[in-house]
């Protein structure tokens, strides 16, 4: 059943010029189910998947109940991780672009105090944060929860499993009274209904339906790619298995457009379909794909509502879709009527825990694949015209142009010179320019998966409270998160304000220490000091190696690294 437009769920005029630049057409079930009785002041229960477009869900309705002209913080929004606090503000910022005099901030353990106290006394209307940090402010007074009128549970149950259910329970009970309170969570189980039952009141719940998930009959992959090197790579992989037809979804209409102009200007067969179409040039367009003579078509989810095409030999994501079920809907597109099929998606950044979403709601892997060199591109492309040649001479099928071939040679070329020349042509008549991305200049990163378990990203997971480390988001961004499984983690006495680069450290620790290539992990670099994750049975290796070492000119030390309280 599709959902109501944007427009007809209450939502002011300037979220609804900020969505229409956004590019998106039509609001996510959770979002159609949940905003209009947030707008109306109840309290609700949202139990939806990660990533089914929840966190527009509700800082739609949040910015729209916001008084722009209060200083003072209105709306309270909870996250388990400084990821996740990030992001969610990040899209706070997005939604809330075209309403003047929004302050919002992000507050999580791991950023410096100061800068946080410098945007609570500004005046944040809208604060996103972790629980523990947030309870730090509210302890020293630097958070004024008396004017909170909408509070809002992100992941509840991934709160309470990360052992902040004391944190929890003392915020909310610091809050007003008569707030509205919003509770998001992938299970209802007993740690979520109890929170319900002690803080909302007689909440509606609202249970968005799961679709299939059998995604078995195609072979799912991913690049990890920036925006702007998206098009390039997306050529590079058409070039080295060019399908018959292929199938390109972004998320909005921009996307679209920007995508489909650039495929052109490169010399492929592409075509576009987003909602701004009508129904006559849908129908010409669908025509011109099914027969071939469009072989790319660049589409938005809602655009390609009903597409059933058996022919589709690849589905690329050039931009992940936020929920999970429209991936799914999305490479449900290839695959089909016996065909094996195949499925790319494009990530950056923090994009690799949505394909980790993904991966648990469909239950399968996501392969990290290594984005094709323009070198492997080009020897791939002879490889075709080779083959292409090949057929033609094994066909014999060349004879009409054989009194050309013979003026050729009565004017002195050789048959050498000839068939160089005519590759050439070819070569030219089939090539597309490519060009270098940054990418290309990167060493091959570890998938950031391997070695963690099925569950979760270990950057995603914080230490249970209770543990050696019972406050998660308070300590520095990486000291709170320890070493991958095999790892160790390893301090080193120089750091930022030292001029200590990365870089450095890692060849420095290749040079002195004999490491093999690409072993070392995670390098994260503080003021005055360094940590870097080494595998476990290189550790006694590199301290004795590089105990007379240099960096920067400097002696330093380096060991296991025992925590905060052990390292100066």
């Amino acid at each position: 059943m599709e959902t109501p437009p944007f427009s007809e769920l209450g939502l002011p005029a300037c979220l609804l010029a900020a969505i229409e630049t956004l590019g998106y057409e039509r609001p996510s079930p959770i979002q159609a189910m949940s905003i209009p009785p947030t707008l109306k002041g109840r309290d609700i229960v949202g139990l939806s998947e990660t990533g089914s477009g929840k966190t527009a869900a509700f800082a739609l309705p949040a910015l729209a109940l916001l008084d722009v002209e209060s200083p003072h913080p209105q709306v309270l929004i909870l996250c388990p991780t400084r990821e996740l606090a990030v992001q969610v503000c990040e899209d706070v910022h997005r939604l809330g672009a075209k309403l003047t005099g929004l302050h919002a901030t992000p507050v999580y353990g791991g950023a410096p105090m100061d800068r946080q106290l410098r945007a609570l006394r500004a005046g944040a209307q809208l604060i996103v944060g972790t629980p523990g940090r947030l309870l730090d402010h509210l302890r020293r007074g630097s958070f004024d929860a008396s004017r909170i009128k909408l509070a809002i549970l992100d992941e509840a149950d991934r709160m309470l499993d990360m052992g902040f259910r004391d944190e929890m329970d003392e915020l909310l009970a610091a809050l007003p009274a008569d707030r509205q309170t919003l509770f998001f969570s992938a299970t209802m189980n007993p740690g979520v209904s109890r929170l319900i039952q002690r803080f909302g009141k007689s909440p509606e719940i609202i249970e968005v339906q799961q679709k299939s998930r059998t995604v078995s009959t195609v072979d799912q992959s991913y690049f990890e790619v920036r925006q702007r090197s998206k098009v390039e790579v997306l050529s590079r992989i058409l070039d080295m298995s060019p399908p018959r037809l292929a199938l390109i979804f972004c998320n909005t209409k921009r996307s679209v457009d920007e995508c489909t102009e650039d495929l052109v200007n490169r010399g492929y067969a592409a075509d576009r379909l987003h909602g701004d179409m009508t129904q006559q040039m849908r129908e010409r367009v669908l025509k011109r794909f099914r027969e071939g003579s469009v072989e790319l078509l660049v589409a938005t989810d809602v655009a390609a509502r009903g597409l059933d095409i058996d022919e589709i030999d690849i589905v690329f994501n050039y931009d992940l879709p936020t929920d999970p079920e429209d991936y799914v809907h999305r490479i449900g597109r290839t695959g089909r009527a016996g065909r094996s099929g195949r499925a790319v998606s494009f990530v950056y950044g923090r994009e690799i825990y949505r394909i980790q979403s993904i991966e648990r709601y469909t239950r399968s892997l996501i392969r990290r694949e290594r984005i094709p060199s323009q070198e492997q591109v080009e020897g791939r492309r002879a490889d075709l015209i080779f083959d292409s040649l090949k057929e033609r001479l094994e066909s014999g099928k060349f004879d009409a142009y054989q009194d050309n071939i013979d003026r050729l040679l009565e004017q002195g070329h050789t048959p050498t010179d000839i068939a160089g020349a005519l590759v050439t042509l070819l070569r030219e008549a089939s090539g597309r320019e490519g060009s270098a991305i940054e990418e290309d200049r990167e060493p091959e990163r570890r998938d950031p998966r391997e070695s963690k378990g099925p569950k979760q990203p270990r950057d995603a997971r914080e230490p249970r409270q209770g543990g050696p480390q019972s406050r998660p988001d308070r300590a520095g961004p990486r000291d709170s998160q320890g070493a991958e499984h095999g790892m160790a983690s390893l301090f080193l006495s120089l750091g930022k304000t030292h001029g200590v680069m990365a870089k450095e450290i890692v060849g420095m620790l290749y040079r002195e220490a004999g490491l093999p290539d690409g072993c070392l992990g995670r390098i994260s670099l503080f003021p005055k000091h360094s940590l870097i994750d080494v595998p476990e049975a290189f550790v006694q290796q590199v301290i004795e190696r590089t105990r007379n070492a240099r960096l920067r000119g400097r002696p330093f030390r380096i060991d296991r690294d025992r925590g905060p309280h052990e390292r100066d």
